[in-house]
């Protein structure tokens, strides 16, 4: 993975810059080599590199402040939530300061009447629930990760998780953010009452990966919890058939709360790690619906009868809480339970519902063409694929074959009308694919928002563009 050279003035500089940091942030300021390690990378763990320093601020005056300094010394920043990316969106280079804002964890206000909650942005995904579930109310995005990542890192990636196919990735319940631009400069977009007439820069900001400013404080829509809701799970023997089962449930108008689909690689991992009591098949769909007694009863009656049509090898509803946690137990232990069978690549592409059978076929043939194995597991009710390519790294081509198959699978779900990423960002990872999905004229746009917000080109350096289409921007900052 080609990275910029670092810069050698920069580095020449650092006690300097370093000494400028501690002015204004006297106890946030790490850059002992061996401390620095700790973030070298994040969940992307192949492509690693320590920074110049990383600098931990408690509020947004102190973000302000390090990015003052920062600007005019001229020094890239990354930055960087509780470093669950997988895409490399937090990778350093060795001329960046990270800017963590894993202190900034405080809930600023929340407004049961008007449905929202206003955090800092390093506070976890699921303390955001944790804090209003008393009064009856949750916030819907609930990436895999959410016992870990940060706000700040949702807000940049545009997450989702099990239950956007209801409820929405992050962008559908973000009101509001307060945002650091490069130069210092404190902004607020939105807020409870979300954003103003004109442009829709919240929109813009939310997904950008850390490249157009530092996220500090955001408000977040939080929702009643419903009144109730039951997971069933149905078995099929065939990947094909599970996908094509999914896009008859989706075309005969039902929204269900989620929709998971998990292959037979991936079963078998959970139900050694979790012994969820899965069946023994080659493709599985936990489908769970939510409302009232009678709205769960007639849907889940409903989704049966669907399912039916496609011979299933077993229909197995919840009856109760305990049974409903088993269901959920093996999908929410999968990527764990998958690092037990070895290293793995972790996709997102995201391709049209009617294309999941055809899509899974493909990726069979794919695997097999490589001498690789892949595992599914993902959000199958909004095509948002999570292919884990399984491989050695131990082996001198390991990583690169994996890699390419990797690149291959992303290609597939672009030409199959879909994207490169659904909810874990571009990053590094999908950097040098952006020219499979959008023209030169698109990424033209896209790269004059970033000059919009950061001319000098600061912000999470070599990240989403790839380096040749953005030489000319880097060279001219």
């Amino acid at each position: 993975m080609e990275m910029p050279v670092p810069n050698a003035a920069i580095l020449a500089r650092k006690e300097a810059i370093v000494a400028r940091l501690r002015a204004v942030l006297p106890e946030g300021v790490i850059d002992d080599p061996a401390e620095t390690r700790a973030y070298e990378c994040d969940a992307l763990t192949a492509y690693r590199c320590p920074p110049l320093c990383v600098v931990l601020p408690r509020s947004t005056e102190e973000v302000a402040a390090v990015l003052r300094v920062c600007h005019a010394e001229g020094v890239p920043v990354v930055p960087r939530g509780a470093g669950t990316s997988l895409a490399g969106g937090s990778l350093p280079t060795a001329d960046a300061v990270v800017l963590g804002v894993a202190r900034l964890t405080r809930v600023l206000e929340v407004s049961y009447e008007d449905r929202f909650i206003r955090v800092e942005t390093g506070r976890t995904n699921l303390s955001v629930s944790a804090e209003v579930e008393a009064e009856g109310f949750f916030y819907a995005p609930d990436p895999s990760s959410q016992l870990a990542c940060a706000i700040a890192g949702n807000i940049a990636m545009n997450s989702g998780g099990a239950h956007c196919l209801k409820y929405g990735v992050t962008t559908n319940n973000l009101l509001g953010v307060t945002m650091v631009l490069m130069d210092g400069t404190v902004v607020q977009l939105g807020g409870p009452e979300g954003e103003a007439l004109g442009l829709d820069l919240l929109a813009a900001v939310c997904g950008s990966e850390g490249q157009l400013g530092v996220v500090t404080e955001a408000w977040l829509r939080i929702l009643p919890r419903p009144e109730g809701a039951r997971p069933v799970l149905i078995a099929f023997d065939r990947n094909e058939t599970a996908g094509e089962c999914v896009a008859a449930v989706i075309r005969a108008g039902l929204v269900p709360v989620a929709i998971e689909f998990m292959d037979r690689p991936c079963i078998e991992a959970c139900e050694a790690f979790a012994k969820a009591g899965y069946p023994d098949c080659e493709a599985l769909l936990i489908v769970e619906v939510e409302g009232s007694e009678a709205e769960i009863a007639d849907q889940l009656r409903r989704i049966a009868e669907i399912a039916r049509g496609f011979q299933p090898m077993e229909i197995r509803e919840a009856r109760d809480s305990s049974e409903a946690a088993r269901i959920w137990l093996g999908r929410k232990s999968a990527f764990g339970a998958m690092g037990q069978m070895g290293d793995y690549i972790c996709l997102d592409g995201t391709i049209p519902v009617s294309q999941l059978g055809p899509v899974l076929g493909r990726i069979g043939e794919l695997a097999d063409s490589y001498g690789l194995r892949v595992a599914n597991v993902f959000h199958a009710g909004d095509g948002n694929m999570h292919p884990l390519i399984l491989f050695d790294a131990n082996s001198a081509d390991g990583l690169h074959k994996a890699e390419a198959l990797g690149f291959d699978i992303l290609r597939l779900c672009v030409e199959m009308g879909g994207c490169l990423t659904g909810e874990h960002g571009v990053g590094v990872e999908k950097r040098d694919l952006m020219t499979d999905q959008f023209r030169p004229e698109d990424l033209e746009a896209q790269m004059r928002v970033k000059d919009a917000f950061d001319p000098g080109w600061l912000l999470n350096p070599a990240k989403v563009f790839p380096l040749h289409v953005s030489a000319g921007r880097r060279a001219a900052a």
